[in-house]
C-alpha cells in the first residue's frame, strides 16, 4: 500500500509538472494563442467567482442577508470579469511576445517556477485547511505570485540572463528601431526594456533611504512585473484544482 501510494503521488507530481511546463511552453511558442486562452480563462472563472464573491459581500455593505436583485450582481460580476479578461489577455501578450527568443525563454522559465509555487501553496492550503484552490488563487495569490515572478526575473537579470537596458539603449530603440506603426513584438520588447530600466532606477533611488540589499528587495515589490501575478494565479489555480480532483479520486 505504501509503495502504491508513493507511485501514485509520483505520477500525480509528474502530471502537475508536465501541465505547468506545457502552459509555459505554449506561452513561449504561441504568445497570441496564450493571450487569447488567458483572457478566456479569466472571463470564465470571473463570471462564477466574482458573482459568488459579490453575493457573499452584499450583507457587509447593505442591510439584509440576501441581495434583492441578483440580476444586478450578475451584471456587475460580468462587467468585472470582462475587464479582468481584457487586462489578463494584454498582460499575457506583453509578457510573452517579443523578438528576443532568449529573453522570452527566460520569462517562460520564471513563469513556470511561479506557477509551481502557486500550485504547491494551493494544494497545501487545500489539504491542510480545506481551502478552495480556485477562490484562493483568484482572489488572494495574484500579488504573492507576482512577487515570485518578479524575483525570478530579477535573479535572471542579476546573472545576465536578461539584459537590463540603459536609457541610451531605450532611446536608440525608440529613434532607430521603432517604426511609425510598430508590431506587438516591438512594443513588447520596448516595454520590457522600460520595465527593467525603471526597476533599476527605483532600486538606485531606494538606496538613498535604506541599505542596498533592502532596496533591491523593496524594488521587487514595486516592480511592474508583479502585475504578471494575476496570470500566474489563473494557471496555478487551474492546475491545483485539477491535481486535487485527481488526488481525491485515486486516494490510496
Amino acid at each position: 500500500m505504501i509503495v502504491l501510494r508513493v507511485i501514485v503521488n509520483a505520477l500525480i507530481m509528474a502530471a502537475e509538472l508536465g501541465a505547468i511546463a506545457a502552459v509555459a511552453w505554449i506561452g513561449w511558442q504561441f504568445p497570441y494563442w496564450f493571450a487569447a486562452a488567458t483572457a478566456t480563462l479569466a472571463l470564465l472563472l470571473g463570471l462564477n467567482l466574482d458573482y459568488l464573491r459579490l453575493k457573499h459581500e452584499y450583507p457587509f455593505y447593505f442591510e439584509g442577508s440576501q441581495p434583492r436583485f441578483l440580476i444586478g450582481l450578475r451584471a456587475l460580476a460580468t462587467g468585472d470579469s470582462i475587464i479582468k479578461a481584457i487586462v489578463a489577455g494584454l498582460v499575457a501578450l506583453l509578457t510573452f511576445s517579443g523578438s528576443d527568443d532568449e529573453r522570452r525563454l527566460i520569462i517562460a522559465i520564471c513563469f513556470a517556477v511561479a506557477v509551481f509555487a502557486g500550485t504547491s501553496l494551493l494544494r497545501r492550503l487545500s489539504m491542510t485547511f480545506g481551502a478552495s484552490p480556485a477562490r484562493w488563487g483568484f482572489f488572494r495569490l495574484a500579488v504573492p505570485l507576482g512577487l515570485v515572478f518578479s524575483t525570478g526575473v530579477a535573479v535572471a537579470a542579476a546573472f545576465q540572463y536578461v539584459k537590463t537596458a540603459t536609457l541610451t539603449d531605450i532611446g536608440r530603440q525608440l529613434v532607430f528601431d521603432m517604426p511609425a506603426r510598430p508590431s506587438i513584438e516591438q512594443v513588447s520588447d520596448l516595454l520590457f526594456n522600460l520595465k527593467q530600466y525603471v526597476d533599476s532606477v527605483i532600486a538606485t533611488l531606494l538606496t538613498t533611504i535604506m541599505p542596498a540589499d533592502w532596496a533591491q528587495v523593496a524594488s521587487l515589490v514595486i516592480s511592474v512585473n508583479v502585475l504578471t501575478g494575476f496570470i500566474v494565479a489563473l494557471y496555478a489555480l487551474v492546475v491545483a484544482e485539477s491535481v486535487r480532483w485527481i488526488e481525491r479520486r485515486v486516494a490510496v
